[in-house]
């Protein structure tokens, strides 16, 4: 047979067999069976043995057949990457950039692939279907909401998994996950403004049904009536841009007095900073304002964000590396595993 297209004509008979599972046992001088278990896993397979396979796959470049190779581990090599967002939110928000450059160097010595699974409003149960069946080896959740209920379907399934993030819906100990310290960060911020003569505070708060939210709210409020100081202002929005320019646009007409606001993500802050400069508010002389998460937009707004680090890579190969233990049979401890935040100061505050 031959194949032709405008530039190239292949004939099907002079193209180079792949080597088979059945060559490399002969090269090997092994039963195929004894090849196959070498080349996936090496169990039951003699030293002497598996250093002949390894020696043979080697020489004569053979490929395994995922298919076939997924018949006999039970295992897909891949894991999903599950984000229950919106798609214009994971395209557009640093933050999954973040986390799949950490999953990416977690599991770079490894065979595995990650699938993005965009968990769309109102999919949930679809999402928890495909994982339970046998597509992936294990899930990586984050930016989950308390309704989306993927916490409590997943703790009840047998897919490996972890949350970057507290999950709101389960009691946390029945989960593995890695998270900052939210309230510690949310307090770090409030203390900063009030060091730097902040008296009439504000925040622009994340969603009420994350944990992320909740906590750096809890935490900034803590601060701020340990310093005997009211809240002047509490507002919420979605740690989207667009949410921070709308929110701050409401705070100015609401609380015009405002002297320090803690934004709880960069991206909210930085809608927020390009409203205050339409508006004619000065930032810090007028407003000091501080954000959160540390990603590449908080050095380039204008003036430079004052900023609490969320780790996203680090927090990423945490979780990348803990699945890979569940995945390798190895005693993972519940204990989740939390990062310290820390305060990143520029220009704006």
């Amino acid at each position: 047979m031959v194949v032709e297209n405008s530039s190239v004509v292949i004939d099907d008979d002079e193209r180079p067999l792949a080597p088979t599972l059945e060559q490399v046992a002969s090269r090997a001088g092994v039963s195929r069976s004894t090849a196959s278990r070498a080349i996936n896993g090496g169990l039951r397979v003699s030293p002497d043995a598996l250093a002949a396979v390894e020696a043979a796959v080697e020489e004569l470049g053979y490929t395994p057949n995922r298919a076939a190779r997924s018949l006999v581990t039970k295992r897909t090599d891949s894991i999903a990457l599950v984000v229950p967002e919106p798609d214009e939110r994971v395209l557009s928000d640093p933050f999954f950039a973040g986390t799949l450059n950490g999953l990416s160097t977690s599991f770079a010595e490894s065979d595995i692939q990650v699938v993005l699974v965009i968990a769309r409003p109102g999919e949930s149960e679809r999402t928890v279907r495909y994982l339970r069946n046998g597509h992936v080896d294990g899930a990586i959740v984050v930016s989950h909401h308390r309704t989306d209920d993927l916490d409590r379907a997943l703790l009840s399934s047998r897919v490996p998994n972890v949350f970057v993030g507290r999950p709101l819906s389960v009691d946390p100990a029945d989960v593995h996950y890695v998270d900052t310290d939210n309230f510690a960060g949310g307090e770090l911020a409030a203390r900063h403004l009030i060091e730097r003569g902040c008296r009439r505070l504000a925040t622009i708060a994340g969603p009420e049904d994350m944990s992320a939210g909740v906590d750096r709210l809890a935490g900034w409020r803590s601060a701020v009536r340990a310093a005997g100081l009211a809240e002047e202002a509490v507002l919420h929005g979605d740690f989207t841009l667009a949410s921070g320019a709308t929110t701050a646009r409401e705070l100015v007409d609401r609380f015009p007095d405002v002297d320090g606001v803690f934004i709880a993500s960069d991206l909210m802050a930085a809608g927020a900073l390009s409203v205050f400069a339409e508006m004619g508010i000065d930032v810090p002389g007028d407003v000091a304002v501080v954000g959160y998460d540390n990603i590449g937009v908080a050095a380039s707004t204008t003036p430079p964000l004052t900023t609490v680090v969320q780790p996203v890579v680090s927090m990423a190969r945490a979780a990348g590396r803990r699945l890979l233990a569940q995945l390798h049979g190895e005693p993972v401890t519940r204990e989740p595993l939390i990062f310290a935040p820390e305060l990143i100061v520029r220009a704006s505050a």
